[in-house]
């Protein structure tokens, strides 16, 4: 049985991954939609208390695909950095700040900020203590799909262009990635969009982006 857990994003919940959902449970997957609260936790608790209690109550047996939008990655690859998964199948991250964000570096001391995000995102920097700088390449088939849309174009002045408003297009980046496509997506709504979830399939089931759609 192949299996694909969601992890959504900072200040979201999994209904923004239901469409994704949707799609992939029409394909064959089972679909495990992982809701944690992210802007009440640190990277390390979310992975700890949420993404483990599911990927542990699947079959050893079965394959694991995940699919995450941007926290998510991140949560996701330091649980992989500290655990070892025989049945992992694919992933595809969907704005993952992979390097981090300069959103974070520059509006962490605002308390308005800090309320809203969390403990989490404040771990999302680009300095060399923040997350995502410490942690490992890649070592698993991985997908990432970029945005250079934005909703907020008082935030896209914070970060290096293209951006989708929250991340860079090159901050998305991963050493060990084995993939990597830019489309016209903006942060919030990546996942909802046609022709991402459409890549995002054709990654699971063939390791390759739809290049042709």
């Amino acid at each position: 049985m192949e299996h694909v857990v969601l992890l959504h994003g900072l200040a979201r919940t999994p209904r923004c991954m239901r469409r994704l959902a949707a799609r992939l449970s029409t394909a064959g997957y089972t679909v495990h939609n992982i809701g944690y609260r992210s802007t009440r936790l640190t990277i390390e608790q979310a992975a700890e208390q949420y993404l483990s209690k599911t990927l542990s109550s699947i079959s050893e047996t079965d394959t694991i695909n995940v699919v995450t939008h941007s926290l998510g990655g991140i949560i996701l690859r330091l649980y992989l950095s500290q655990n070892t998964m025989s049945n992992l199948g694919r992933v595809v991250m969907l704005a993952p700040p992979n390097q981090g964000s300069e959103v974070v570096d520059k509006l962490r001391h605002w308390w308005l900020f800090r309320w809203f995000n969390g403990p989490a995102g404040l771990q999302l920097g680009t300095d060399p203590l923040s997350m995502p700088r410490q942690l490992p390449a890649a070592d698993f088939d991985l997908g990432v799909i970029a945005g250079n849309k934005t909703l907020n174009l008082w935030l896209s002045t914070l970060l290096p262009t293209p951006n989708d408003g929250k991340v860079s297009v090159k901050s998305t980046q991963v050493e060990g990635m084995s993939e990597h496509i830019t489309l016209p997506v903006t942060h919030p709504f990546i996942m909802q969009n046609k022709q991402v979830i459409t890549h995002t399939l054709h990654f699971l089931q063939h390791g390759t982006f739809d290049l042709n759609h």
